[in-house]
């Protein structure tokens, strides 16, 4: 099938929305077509290099909505016309991760950058002859995916598309941030470091939670204001304010959890993350930053004595085929508010402009939508 998607072909360098070939599904596979696909910050850690991936052209996007129109051989449980979305890490259910409960960290994550299926090692996806690696084996940057059954998760047909897409991984990591690894409880303070897309689903969860304080902290004013908005009773603008009103309003406690979901994560941040974390308290880092970078700083004696917890956070600890209806089922009733977080859409031709939108702090999700014109 000829279609067309949006390429990365070298770092540093825009989205080029060009004609790509999209094959046909093999075995274990299935073929979506595509209505709606997020715009997340990952994608753009492929541009930064902060990602690497096997090499180029890279078709980007990870984050999809969609309807079954091909099944492949040996697909049992996913009919012609479902509705869908792309779960970002793949959940095979039978490794020892998947068994022993950690679905979001199933082995199959180990090629999501290697551009090789699932099935059988080859590539689904040609631009110009040339093998095009497909971010998170997905590539929703394009009208068409054929993805391994292990990516795919069944939502309600009612479900809107542009809030659908989004569960696939921001929403999902944000909820799961704060319900399952930082582990909120009524009453406590918490503060949510970055309010983008993922941050913003935190803060809805850790509200949804019982949270009694949360402290917001973002430079984009805007963003602020849309974080009160969202639940946050206290808002700063970096972590040095944040550290002093936090101080300020707990009497010198801080936070019992402190959610870091910024666009990009720096190892220079981690001691004034833990500033804001009380004693026994736990910082989640679900951030990204350069996959090389091993330089952190932070005082590891209060660590130790005043015994608080660092942890790290991939996809919100979640279990896709579970937590994605679950997220949505809260939306459908009315407790989590994902159509408020998607503040433009896009065609696919404007994707390099939806991406300056998001990191000019215009936006808190900015969403592609396809067309006949796409299709």
């Amino acid at each position: 099938m000829r279609t067309k998607g949006a390429l990365l072909w070298d770092f540093h360098q825009p989205w080029s929305v060009e004609e790509i070939d999209i094959g046909d599904p093999r075995a274990g596979e299935v073929k979506v077509r595509l209505e709606t696909a997020g715009l997340c910050h990952s994608d753009h850690h492929l541009v930064t290099g902060d990602i690497p991936a096997a090499g180029f052209p890279i078709l980007g996007g990870h984050e999809g909505a969609g309807v079954v129109i091909e099944i492949g051989p040996g697909v049992h449980d996913l009919d012609v016309g479902d509705h869908v979305v792309m779960s970002f890490i793949p959940s095979c259910g039978t490794c020892p991760p998947c068994r022993s409960g950690l679905r979001n960290l199933c082995d199959l994550g180990a090629g999501l950058l290697s551009g090789a299926s699932v099935s059988d090692g080859t590539f689904r996806i040609q631009a110009g002859g040339t093998d095009v690696t497909a971010m998170s084996l997905l590539g929703t940057f394009a009208p068409y995916v054929v993805v391994h059954r292990s990516s795919v998760v069944p939502i309600d047909p009612a479900i809107p598309f542009e809030v659908a897409c989004l569960v696939g991984c921001g929403v999902t990591t944000g909820y799961g941030s704060a319900v399952h690894t930082a582990e909120v409880r009524p009453g406590e303070d918490v503060a949510i470091v970055g309010v983008g897309g993922v941050g913003t689903a935190a803060l809805q969860a850790t509200a949804l939670s019982g949270a009694r304080r949360i402290f917001a902290v973002d430079p984009v004013e805007w963003k602020r204001d849309q974080a009160r908005r969202f639940g946050a009773t206290h808002t700063y603008p970096d972590l040095v304010s944040a550290a002093t009103g936090i101080a300020e309003a707990t009497e010198g406690v801080m936070c019992r959890k402190v959610i870091v979901t910024v666009g990009r994560a720096e190892g220079a941040d981690v001691g004034s993350w833990l500033a804001l974390t009380a004693k026994a308290g736990t910082c989640v880092v679900t951030a990204m930053g350069n996959v090389l970078a091993n330089d952190v700083t932070m005082n590891v004696a209060l660590l130790t004595l005043l015994q608080k917890s660092l942890r790290g956070s991939i996809f919100g600890g979640a279990n896709p085929q579970h937590d994605i209806p679950e997220v949505l089922a809260l939306y459908r009733a009315g407790r989590l508010d994902l159509d408020g977080m998607v503040t433009r859409e896009y065609a696919l031709e404007q994707i390099n402009e939806g991406y300056r939108d998001m990191l000019e702090g215009r936006n808190i999700r900015g969403v592609i939508r396809f067309t006949d014109a796409d299709w």
